[in-house]
């Protein structure tokens, strides 16, 4: 497996990634994924013989904040380490950013996947989070 910078936009197999993850925000408005795509700081794709198979992406500055938006793999490659490695990577390349943040759902198993990456709940750190849904 070998992770790199994701280039471009391939709507055919970024799409097929989102829906097998059942993300229906991007599948149902492709087009917002796409800009989003295009606005991101940071876009890894995880590869198996030129193969899309994980992609994780970033927005933030970079500096004081780096926010993990998307972090998916293909249904038959979870639990082999290539999210850990997609993380792991963002980490090697921002050593210096002040705070990485992400947002997920609260399932014990995603929970534990992202506290053995050194994330902590925001309840842990006397902090709360917002969001404003759109649209």
């Amino acid at each position: 497996m070998q992770i790199k910078a994701y280039q471009g936009y391939h709507a055919d197999e970024i799409m097929g990634l989102y829906e097998a993850a059942g993300w229906t925000n991007y599948t149902d408005h492709p087009e917002m994924l796409e800009k989003a795509y295009r606005n991101s700081l940071l876009i890894l794709g995880a590869y198996i013989d030129d193969q899309l198979i994980g992609i994780l992406r970033a927005v933030g500055d970079g500096e004081s904040v780096l926010l993990i938006q998307d972090i998916l793999v293909e249904p038959s490659y979870r639990r082999k380490g290539i999210g850990s490695e997609l993380v792991r990577e963002v980490f090697r390349r921002f050593p210096a950013v002040y705070q990485i943040q992400l947002v997920t759902d609260s399932m014990p198993e995603t929970i534990a996947f992202y506290e053995s990456l050194g994330f902590t709940p925001f309840e842990k750190m006397g902090c709360c989070g917002f969001m404003k849904i759109g649209l």
